[in-house]
């Protein structure tokens, strides 16, 4: 019911300033808009913003990159933190940059949301790109304890051993559950790809002199995971069905993923691609969390090609 609450909301909901919100654009009005929505809850644009949007829009794309209301550099005391709240941002950035139809870039989070604003509003869509995003954050979360206890058991860590059966015992519902789940995948080096490419050092390396980068690489805004959890309880989110219904609404859906990623296992990529449209999902080596980032030049590359 609750989710049927949202959606309805998705449909009612006038339409918020997006002035308010930071946002920034790339390239030429003229090229086939791409609006890129960041990861989270709780982060931001800036990654992205810095190290990718430029050299998307140099292929031919109007790229515009923006941070969640109340996340990041738009600060917003009244910021719901809402499914509904950011799909009536969404219209209002294209209402703000005269965009009739887009395509959306939705990383981890941010991919979450493009799917729910795509079914809800087909009409205003092109395409999405899934970049790393969980299908089901409750299957990734397992994903990870079972990773987590493999490593712990292999280097006889008794203590994090300990850590991880109070998590399985705890409400996977609950945020305490995502956060701890989240601290023991940074822990072991999850997100990271195990033997990054060259050119992925050398953005990594060169993102360490952006002092704005710098600035809010690292930022996080606590209260936008409080506020998705009670408004939406987004962790409990299959997306299933809704790319389903997408690919019927006969709007492209395609996923890039990292080999490296540990939020997913052999048996959820297997599901993403009978999911996906053919030949629609990317699944690149040396990659994890950041595949922008960790694959850029396929990224670049695919994203011209697909688009």
């Amino acid at each position: 019911m609750r989710q049927v609450f949202v959606y309805f909301l998705l449909l009612i909901t006038p339409a918020i300033n997006a002035q308010t919100l930071y946002s920034k654009a790339f390239g030429n009005p003229q090229d086939k808009p791409l609006l890129f929505m960041h990861e989270g809850p709780g982060n931001n644009c800036a990654r992205f913003e810095f190290t990718t949007a430029q050299r998307l829009a140099d292929q031919g794309f109007y790229v515009i990159v923006y941070d969640r209301r109340g996340e990041g550099r738009s600060t917003d005391p009244n910021a719901e933190y809402s499914i509904a709240e950011a799909s009536v941002d969404i219209q209002g950035l294209m209402q703000q940059y005269q965009l009739q139809k887009i395509t959306l870039l939705g990383h981890r989070f941010g991919g979450m949301l493009a799917v729910l604003f795509a079914r809800i509003h087909p009409e205003l869509v092109q395409a999405v790109v899934l970049i790393g995003t969980p299908i089901s954050l409750q299957e990734s979360y397992t994903q990870i304890i079972t990773q987590c206890k493999t490593i712990y058991e292999t280097k006889n860590e008794m203590s994090n051993l300990k850590y991880i059966g109070l998590l399985q015992a705890m409400d996977p519902t609950s945020i305490m559950y995502a956060s701890y789940c989240m601290l023991h995948a940074q822990r072991i080096g999850l997100l990271r790809p195990k033997k990054p490419t060259l050119e992925a050092q050398k953005i990594y390396k060169s993102m360490q002199s952006i002092s704005e980068l710098k600035k809010w690489n690292d930022q996080f805004t606590q209260e936008a995971v409080l506020g998705f959890t009670q408004n939406d309880n987004y962790t409990t989110l299959n997306l299933s069905e809704f790319i389903q219904q997408l690919n019927q609404k006969n709007i492209n859906v395609y996923g890039f993923y990292g080999q490296d990623d540990g939020f997913f296992s052999n048996e959820q990529m297997s599901n993403l691609e009978r999911l996906l449209p053919e030949n629609h999902l990317y699944y690149w080596p040396q990659c994890a969390l950041n595949v922008f980032i960790d694959q850029q030049v396929l990224f670049l590359e695919t994203l011209k090609k697909r688009l």
